[in-house]
Formats: structure tokens, C-alpha cells, sequence
């Protein structure tokens, strides 16, 4: 017999959530079950949502939970009910990308993660009697309880505020480790980052404690390069801008070392590899809102030296770069309190929509006695 738990049901494409009781199953071999405190709300999860990504339904969403263990399966050893942890993407830990230190590219990622099933196909929620797509990310944190596994759960400090850590899972992991992982950026280089959203001003956080010498944001919004420049953006254009991508040339002296597009758009990565010098890396962080999108370069931009990186979770392992992120968030240095806003579990449509409008940059839901930060 399962647990009941309250979970948040897309029942269709661009529906809307419907929070309604599931039963959970007891956990498996290798996994953990979580009291859910919190979890952000991603853009992935909107694309979705949208069904763009050809998404089975009904479906519980939500890759960006924290919470406290409960209780753990058969073979689980390095966690133990009670402590807090923080959730990211699930890595095999043993393929060829995994034991090359690149999880983020486990040859098992693709099923694990985005076919909302265990990576044996299996499905742990029911709802009505009937299984539903629930492990999302193998966790599907749009609930009061998720089966985790052992693989994607970082052990956290018991007093640390999960409703303001749990969206280091994807978001601002993806951005910051595209920064410092994937890129590795040096003291005195430049970066161009196009989209002041939750993860392109994690990316430019992480600039700034990389030491870079010119960090330029690019957005639709003022407020946005507002705060992009208040959280170390050193030159900030609206997107609108006529002839952006000569005058970011003129500014940065023939080109970025290195570019980021954090939005999805074919125009917007084209955008960002022109600003890129000869021999810059530009990086793809955004997903795209449709399969088979498809972009055009410029050849004689790739004969030049530049070259095109797409990045997944800011090629950076969970169980190392999250420990990492907190302990800049302690000296100060990741401020992703200015980020985040708090909404009940309940208001999750409320929380969707505002995201939707760029009224608010990380919705995060509180659940469980969750802390609002």
C-alpha cells in the first residue's frame, strides 16, 4: 500500500495544476523518500508543461526540491532519515561520461531525467489507481513526498534554509557551473551572457567571483539589467537595442571571450556568437520550445576559431558544485536570496503565471513546514 501524498497533477499540455492526493510507493533499492520543504520552479518544467517535449500525461513535474529523508531503500548508505538534502539531476555514477567527471551527460540521463519514469521504466506515484509519470528528474518535487535516489540527493546542513537552496539543483547550477565548470573563466576575461533570467544572473554571480573583467548582460528588461548590473554585470544592453551586436563588438574590443545564451532562441544564440572573438567559446544553456529547432552560424565564424559548447547543468556534479554554491551563498558572494520569491504549494498557477510574465525571476514553493526565505 502506498503513502498518501498531495501532489501537483498536470493532467494536459498547458493545463493547469491541479493539487490532489497520490499514492507514493515505498522506496526502492538505491532510493531515498523525502519530506518535500520546497521546490523551485524551472523554466524546463514550464517547456513541459507546454508539451513541447512530447511529455506523457497525467504527469507531476519538478526538478528542483529540498527536503528531509524519511526513510531510505535497500543498499543506501551515506544518507539516513532526518537529514536535510537538496535534489538535482539523477547520473548512473558508473558509464563512461560519469566516470569521466561528466555526469550531466550520463549515457542514462536522458531516460532517467526527462521520460518521467525510473530508469527501468517504472513509475512510482498513483493516482486514481493508475500509475502516472512521477519521477521526473527521478524525483518529481511538485509534491509533499518524492522517492529520490541516492545519486541525485546532496546531504545539507540540518539548519540550512531549503527554500532558498533548493533551485541550486538546476537553475542556478546550470548558470554558475557554466561559469566556472564548463567554461572555467579566468581572472581578467569577458563574458556576454544573453538573458538576465534565473540562470543567466547565476552565471553572471559566478563571473564575478571568477574575477572577470567585463561581464555584460543582455535582456529584455530594465529591472532585469538592473539587477544584473547590482549583482556584478559591469555592461548592460536592452535586446531591443539598435545595433547591439556591433556596438557589444565596439565595447568589448572585437568579441567576448566567452558568450552564453540562457534563453532557447536560434536568434539569440546567433546573437551571442557573433559576439564571441575568435577563438571564444559560446555557450548553449537555453531549451528550445520546440524539437528540431535548428540554428544557422556563420562558417567563416567557426573557421575563425570560435566554437559552439552546449552545456547541460553547467556540466557540474551535483554532489561537488551545490557544497560549492552554498559556501559562496555563506561568504556572501551568491546572493540568490535576491532571486527567489516564496509561494504556498497551493498558489502554484499563481506562482506559473508570474513566471510566465517575468513578474518574478525563481518561483519557489513552500511545502511541509518549508521555510520561506
Amino acid at each position: 500500500m502506498g503513502l498518501p501524498v498531495r501532489a501537483a497533477l498536470l493532467q494536459s499540455a498547458k493545463g493547469p495544476f491541479v493539487i490532489d492526493e497520490v499514492e507514493l510507493e515505498p522506496p526502492r533499492a538505491g532510493e531515498l523518500r523525502v519530506r518535500v520543504a520546497a521546490s523551485g520552479i524551472c523554466h524546463t518544467d514550464l517547456t513541459y508543461r507546454a508539451g513541447a517535449a512530447r511529455f506523457p500525461f497525467p504527469a507531476v513535474l519538478g526538478h528542483e526540491g529540498a527536503g528531509w529523508v524519511e526513510s531510505v531503500g535497500e543498499g543506501v548508505t551515506d544518507f539516513a532519515p532526518g537529514d536535510a538534502v537538496v535534489l538535482s539531476y539523477f547520473a548512473c555514477r558508473a558509464c563512461s561520461p560519469c566516470e569521466r567527471g561528466h555526469p550531466a551527460y550520463c549515457q542514462r540521463g536522458a531516460v532517467a531525467n526527462l521520460s518521467g519514469a525510473r530508469p527501468d521504466g517504472s513509475l512510482p506515484m498513483r493516482w486514481r489507481g493508475e500509475p502516472v509519470r512521477s519521477s521526473f528528474f527521478h524525483q518529481s518535487s511538485f509534491a509533499t513526498h518524492v522517492l529520490a535516489h541516492q545519486h541525485n540527493a546532496v546531504k545539507v546542513d540540518a539548519a540550512a534554509p531549503l527554500a532558498l537552496f533548493a533551485p541550486l539543483g538546476c537553475g542556478f547550477q546550470t548558470g554558475a557551473g557554466a561559469v566556472l565548470e564548463a567554461f572555467k573563466v579566468q581572472s581578467g576575461q569577458q563574458l556576454a551572457v544573453f538573458g538576465a533570467g534565473a540562470v543567466g544572473l547565476a552565471a553572471i554571480m559566478a563571473a564575478r567571483v571568477a574575477g572577470a573583467a567585463r561581464i555584460v548582460a543582455v535582456d529584455l528588461s530594465e529591472a532585469r539589467l538592473e539587477l544584473a548590473r547590482e549583482l556584478g554585470a559591469t555592461d548592460t544592453f536592452l535586446a531591443s537595442e539598435p545595433g547591439l551586436i556591433q556596438t557589444l563588438l565596439k565595447r568589448t574590443r572585437g568579441g567576448v571571450d566567452y558568450a552564453l545564451e540562457c534563453v532557447g532562441s536560434p536568434t539569440v544564440l546567433r546573437q551571442a556568437f557573433d559576439v564571441t572573438r575568435p577563438l571564444g567559446t559560446c555557450g548553449l544553456l537555453g531549451l528550445p520550445e520546440r524539437e528540431g529547432t535548428e540554428v544557422s552560424l556563420s562558417m567563416l565564424g567557426v573557421l575563425s576559431g570560435k566554437r559552439l559548447m552546449g552545456i547541460l547543468e553547467g556540466d557540474a556534479d551535483p554532489k561537488t558544485f551545490i557544497p560549492r554554491m552554498i559556501a559562496l551563498h555563506a561568504e556572501g558572494r551568491f546572493p540568490v536570496e535576491k532571486l527567489s520569491r516564496p509561494y504556498a504549494f497551493e498558489a502554484i498557477n499563481e506562482a506559473v503565471r508570474d513566471m510566465e510574465s517575468r513578474a518574478v525571476i525563481k518561483p519557489v514553493l513552500c511545502m511541509n513546514g518549508g521555510v520561506e526565505s
